[in-house]
């Protein structure tokens, strides 16, 4: 026999890995999402929106099949203990979603557009080396990742989109310091 595992253990390895991580993935997401303040914030409500922004209920559903899907990849590539690229591809996974849950808080929270715009960039280069190396992991993997990338590839455009429509409303460099001179 040259296998370490029945293929029942293996799918109960996947299985165990699922459970921890998909609803771990969704809880880290609500929670930047919480964090980082909403859409419904009298600041953003106020920006100019641009004509390709859906109807704010579908951020919230988008990114819930998003997060699972991402915690089910995650759990593929943890549960394929002989790959050589686990290790880099799940390095690879949390630093693309620690990325990921800053976008929030400094869009919503800090009103810094474009620093946001900066930030979803680095998730875009990021998501896309790990989905690549879940693709060497395991082929399913990969396949999970896909249409995150696309959302978040549509999310910068969006951003970039607030950005040009809205320039006075990006915080990045304000103080909040008033100046006044009495002569």
């Amino acid at each position: 026999m040259n296998r370490l595992a029945s293929p029942s253990q293996l799918r109960a390895s996947l299985l165990r890995w699922a459970l921890f991580l998909v609803p771990l993935v969704l809880l880290l997401g609500f929670l930047a999402g919480q964090l980082g303040g909403d859409a419904s914030s009298a600041w953003f409500q106020s920006l100019e929106k641009p004509a390709i922004f859906p109807p704010p209920a579908t951020f919230g559903i988008v990114w819930s099949v998003l997060y699972a899907m991402m915690g089910l990849a995650l759990a593929i590539v943890c549960a394929a203990w002989g790959s050589r690229a686990r290790g880099w591809a799940i390095g690879f996974f949390v630093a693309q979603l620690a990325v990921n849950l800053t976008w929030s808080p400094v869009f919503f929270g800090q009103h810094q557009i474009a620093a946001a715009f900066y930030i979803i960039v680095a998730m875009i280069v990021l998501a896309a080396i790990t989905t690549v190396l879940f693709f060497r992991v395991r082929k399913w993997a990969g396949v999970l990742m896909l249409p995150y990338l696309a959302w978040i590839v549509f999310a910068a455009v969006l951003n970039w989109q607030f950005l040009q429509l809205n320039p006075s409303a990006d915080a990045t460099g304000e103080t909040g310091a008033v100046q006044s001179f009495e002569l």
